[in-house]
């Protein structure tokens, strides 16, 4: 009797696990919806995860003849290009070195949150009781330099996620999760051996179980924001999000250490 082979079960890792696209698109998600919903209310109507509320909020202000804020939402588009520009040479730097990218950029964004978090609790009392641009307009752009950083790091960390999904605007997820969950309803109605239509509805529930957390996370985060600025009304909630990403950080080095000593 010839005796099977034995299957052997491959490790669990928990830092694998927390790295990967599900619980880290999470994870990034609820930072991004929480820094955001916190600028927009503390700032009376910053956008720091993107660029596109700004544009049209400058616009608007441009219109109502409000030169200061006008001022003040254009310069966040700048701010956020020059720090995705350095956010990439970084992540090229990195990768010349041999360093953990992901784990390097995470890191610089955990940084950029303690200075945003710093810049803010110093600032931020001042704005509680009347808008002030010349506050705003420093609080804004250290919040929008932390979330270019995570922006880029979505684009530079390759090999991290199986595919680019943005964590800090939900529109384009928004879209293609409806696009999907079209392919995956209509290929209920095809032929039983149309195996493209298989396939492609395959490809739509994978995709759909890497973007759905993310869009759960940062509605989450967003909810949380609200609770603790009403509460705090100050940026000292700014330690949560920051908190969150320098775990995040800390486990992509003990992952990456745990990978280089496997191939020693």
């Amino acid at each position: 009797m010839v005796a099977s082979p034995s299957i052997t079960k491959s490790e669990f890792s928990l830092g694998g696990f927390l790295l990967n696209d599900g619980p880290a698109g999470f994870m990034l998600g609820w930072v991004a919806g929480f820094v955001d919903t916190s600028a927009f209310i503390i700032l009376f109507g910053i956008f720091t995860a993107h660029v596109t509320g700004n544009i049209a909020l400058a616009g608007y202000e441009f219109v109502n003849a409000d030169e200061e804020a006008t001022i003040t939402h254009l310069l966040m588009f700048p701010a956020f290009m020059i720090t995705v520009a350095a956010t990439s040479l970084l992540a090229r730097y990195a990768r010349k070195k041999d360093w953990p990218v992901f784990a390097v950029l995470l890191t610089a964004e955990a940084i950029a949150l303690i200075v945003f978090l710093i810049i803010g609790v110093t600032l931020s009392p001042a704005l509680i009781f009347s808008i002030q641009e010349e506050y705003i307009l420093p609080i804004g752009i250290a919040g929008v330099v932390a979330m270019a950083i995570q922006n880029a790091l979505m684009k530079e960390a390759k090999g991290v996620f199986k595919s680019y999904i943005p964590t800090t605007v939900m529109t384009g997820n928004t879209t293609q999760l409806t696009i999907d969950i079209v392919e995956v309803v209509l290929s209920k109605f095809a032929a039983k051996d149309n195996m493209k239509a298989v396939a492609a509805a395959a490809e739509s529930m994978e995709r759909m179980g890497r973007v759905l957390p993310v869009m759960f996370g940062f509605a989450l985060g967003g909810l949380a924001a609200t609770y603790f600025v009403l509460i705090s009304e100050t940026w000292w909630s700014l330690v949560l999000p920051t908190i969150v990403i320098s775990f995040m950080a800390i486990v992509a080095f003990t992952e990456h250490a745990k990978a280089a000593k496997d191939k020693d």
